[in-house]
């Protein structure tokens, strides 16, 4: 591994391990969390399922197929080269609308910035985006990427339910939901996009190591891509 720390083992229950690279939000470390997970998906004995995460490699596994001693020796075997250079994943382009009962928080927010809405979507819709992990509820796309002038700590008062595709900011976080759920994220604006579709081939657009950039549209195209996406078609465009 290049330039970090030897990656660590902790029991996670009877069955089940994790492989952590380290703590921090840190592109490095991702990249190696998704280089281990691509090799163990080509087969390791008693692996039942793996959960990449932004720093750690949740695996299970069968405890009738291997034990914690032999798999996690097998897993460090595989951390000796990883590298710690991010994948390039294809970039996705996700329109959003922001603002109004799209985005709840946009005024407060930028109202805490001390700067106008329109900056605010400006400084949110101008970085490319990597999807560091998926969790949660299914399609949930957690990214990395935040410009700083705009990290917020959370809500001291969570939401009992947001609306799925909220595009919503937490920290130096920020996330693409994708079904109505619970949130103490601040909500800027929503996306029509349906990362989680189960009866759509494919069943999740995003994946760890894609990119995205956010795309401001009126909420006058709000009827029409929200129908195509109902139909289940991706309204999200690769553009690279």
């Amino acid at each position: 591994m290049q330039g970090s720390d030897a990656p660590r083992l902790l029991p996670c229950g009877d069955a089940a391990l994790v492989v952590q690279f380290g703590e921090e939000i840190d592109p490095a470390l991702n990249a190696r969390v998704l280089a281990l997970d691509a090799r163990v998906a080509q087969g390791l004995p008693g692996v039942i399922e793996t959960v990449p995460t932004y720093r750690s490699l949740l695996v299970h596994y069968d405890p009738t197929a291997t034990d914690y001693r032999s798999l996690g020796d097998a897993l460090l075997a595989m951390c000796a080269d990883l590298s710690d250079t991010p994948a390039e994943g294809r970039l996705w382009r996700i329109p959003v609308v922001y603002g109004g009962r799209f985005g709840i928080d946009l005024e407060s927010v930028a109202a805490h910035h001390g700067i106008s809405t329109d900056e605010l979507i400006r400084r949110h819709s101008a970085p490319i985006y990597r999807v560091y992990m998926m969790g949660f509820l299914p399609g949930f796309a957690y990214l990395g990427g935040l410009d700083p002038s705009i990290a917020i700590s959370r809500r001291e008062s969570p939401r009992l339910m947001t609306p799925a595709g909220t595009i919503s900011i937490g920290g130096i976080q920020a996330l693409v939901a994708s079904l109505e759920a619970p949130s103490g994220w601040h909500l800027l604006g929503r996306t029509p996009v349906r990362n989680f579709m189960a009866e759509r081939d494919p069943v999740f657009i995003l994946e760890a190591g894609d990119r995205v950039r956010f795309e401001p549209i009126a909420a006058s195209e709000w009827a029409r891509l929200d129908a195509a996406a109902a139909a289940g078609k991706p309204v999200a465009e690769v553009i690279g």
